[in-house]
């Protein structure tokens, strides 16, 4: 067997099974079925949320988005309450990514069920915590203030990510906000930002008014997210991957979640090119269109839309 392909393989499968949640490297059916459906969908091929959630760089952003969110107690409360993320992570991160893959590439419809069907699930996730100043407060996962929470942090990571490491944006990184607007509105959230200074001063204000808090819930969190129950095979790039999260974090960031960039004394490593090398080998794997790439085309193929 090529050398080359005797590495890919395996690790398409791997890949394959760790995002989509599918066994043996096999597209997943929810893929398939993108095909389907009476509609071009929300998003077009060309258009910015195509071309930033289906880059390789919100691998990056993934991670940075789940650092994020853990500083608002409320969003990390839902979790730790109400989910099994330290038994079972992988199949929450598959069910995240099968959410944002159906609303990129899905027809209207599908995007809307998908969506409707997350907030039922989120419906029964209701407790308390203690907000940064020290006050009980209550929560519900589709409160349209903590979805605003989730959309952002999700919004902000994938596109500071994507401004890192991903090809130019068509209508700059405004288009991407102001287009991925779309994905928090059917998630409940009530105007969304549409530009990228609108969503920077929203995640200032929650940061400025003391919403957010840094403890050991936090903290237990954040080594959770650095040492995750992945394959061995995957071990090996996580840590630049973590690394390159980091790095993108703004510095008021970086401190409440007690993390510093990688440096050897003064030097910083050079995460950025590491990470680079990493996100194409991904690439390479998993090849140039992804299946629910593919299925959308095919769908607006048939529809006749090109």
């Amino acid at each position: 067997m090529n050398p080359v392909r005797s590495i890919i393989e395996p690790s398409k499968r791997i890949l394959v099974e760790t995002f989509s949640g599918s066994k043996g490297g096999k597209t997943p059916q929810w893929q398939l079925d993108l095909e389907q459906g009476h509609d071009g969908g929300y998003f077009a091929p060309g258009s910015s949320v195509w071309i930033v959630n289906g880059d390789m760089a919100p691998i990056v952003g993934g991670i940075r988005a789940l650092l994020m969110q853990a500083l608002h107690p409320g969003a990390l409360a839902g979790v730790r309450d109400h989910s099994n993320y330290k038994e079972d992570p992988l199949k929450r991160l598959a069910n995240t990514i099968r959410w944002i893959f159906t609303v990129t590439y899905g027809s209207t419809e599908t995007a809307t069920q998908a969506s409707n069907y997350v907030r039922r699930l989120h419906e029964s996730v209701v407790g308390t915590y203690m907000d940064g100043h020290g006050v009980e407060q209550s929560y519900a996962a589709n409160d349209p203030e903590l979805a605003k929470w989730i959309h952002i942090a999700f919004t902000d990571a994938f596109l500071a990510a994507h401004k890192t490491w991903g090809r130019p944006i068509p209508g700059g990184p405004d288009a991407y906000v102001r287009e991925w607007a779309r994905a928090g509105e059917l998630m409940g959230v009530v105007d969304p930002p549409r530009s990228e200074a609108e969503m920077a001063t929203q995640l200032e204000a929650w940061r400025a008014g003391g919403f957010l808090r840094s403890d050991e819930a936090v903290a237990e969190t954040v080594h959770f997210i650095r040492h995750p129950p992945l394959h061995p095979l995957l071990k090996i790039g996580y840590p630049v991957l973590f690394a390159a999260a980091v790095s993108s974090l703004e510095p008021q960031y970086r401190t409440m979640l007690g993390l510093r960039e990688a440096r050897i004394g003064p030097v910083r490593l050079p995460v950025r090119a590491a990470t680079r090398m990493i996100l194409k080998m991904v690439h390479l794997s998993l090849g140039k269109v992804g299946a629910s790439e593919t299925s959308a085309l095919a769908r607006r193929k048939r529809l006749g839309l090109g």
